[in-house]
């Protein structure tokens, strides 16, 4: 039978908890049943796609008590309350403290199920509109940024919104002032690396002499003046975006190098021997095509297809 939904129960009394989870797993639901309350917190999440059975007198955390530590990691999760029969007065306080609703003692099956339903019904809805709410204000977001509302703009927001969260480096061609590092932020600030760095640098605005030195950093004494550890480009966008600008403008031996970073996932400073792992996503930008330039014998052709 096809799953139709989560439900976390609790109940301290062993012999309810297997009842009403049988009868709700009968019903099509997956249930993860808790003699206490303690366990089923570590459970819950925001947006965990689930609602939550429980009863009121348990040892230790009781059902109020859950029910406030539940709604406080997402007020929108639908909370069930087991009373016992003819409590009004503790019905009224739960629904009160924001229960979805209450169940009497001894549990009917039908009813049960009923409940449990509808809660799941509600927990969809809130859960779909969450996505879309992100979604518009994705959108939103993007279309303050690149304007425009010709069919080639608007793919090129859809593209942005379709890759920026994984983890695939990314190839940007386009012309100078087309906005190649406008659209290399977006895909940063879309992802889930924004809270990291996003740090760009121009291959061809930097001496082939110094441009090693600014993306690997050295250490003490990789050569005269190296008083102290500079970390370069690579490790500053560690968890982050790397932006390359002008690519085809890389030294040939660089480019060794930079395959090699791509591949491994690792540098080593200038002067130095230990390997510094990197966790980073490699945006590069070029105003030439790449492909005829590898055909020219002017951009390594290896370190394209990758």
């Amino acid at each position: 039978m096809k799953k139709t939904g989560k439900v976390i129960l609790v109940d301290n009394d062993p012999h309810v908890c297997r009842a009403a989870g049988q009868t709700l797993e009968l019903a099509g639901f997956e249930v993860f049943c808790f003699l206490e309350a303690e366990p089923a917190l570590e459970e819950i999440a925001p947006d965990w796609p689930g609602i939550v059975v429980t009863d009121v007198r348990m040892d230790g955390i009781d059902g109020f008590e859950f029910l406030n530590l539940v709604t406080q990691r997402d007020p929108d999760l639908p909370v069930i309350m087991i009373t016992g029969h003819g409590d009004v007065t503790m019905a009224v306080e739960a629904m009160h403290n924001g229960a979805y609703d209450f169940i009497e003692k001894p549990l009917s099956t039908k009813h049960l199920i009923d409940v449990v339903s509808r809660a799941h019904e509600k927990r969809k809805l809130v859960l779909d509109n969450r996505i879309l709410r992100a979604r518009v204000e994705e959108k939103e977001g993007l279309e303050s940024i690149i304007i425009g509302r010709s069919a080639g703009i608007a793919q090129l927001r859809r593209t942005i919104l379709n890759i920026a969260d994984t983890d695939t480096d990314v190839l940007i061609r386009g012309e100078t002032g087309t906005g190649k590092e406008l659209v290399a932020r977006c895909l940063h600030e879309q992802s889930s690396r924004c809270r990291k760095q996003f740090v760009a640098i121009n291959c061809g605005a930097i001496a082939e002499t110094i441009i090693e030195n600014e993306l690997f950093g050295h250490e003490p004494g990789a050569f005269t003046g190296a008083d102290q550890v500079y970390i370069g480009k690579f490790e500053q966008a560690d968890g982050g975006t790397l932006f390359l600008d002008e690519i085809e403008s890389m030294p040939n031996t660089l480019q060794v190098r930079l395959l090699r970073v791509l591949q491994e996932r690792s540098i080593e400073r200038l002067g130095g021997s230990r390997l510094i792992p990197l966790n980073l996503r490699i945006v590069a930008a070029s105003k030439k095509n790449l492909r005829q330039a590898c055909e020219e014998g002017q951009f390594r052709e290896d370190l394209y297809y990758r």
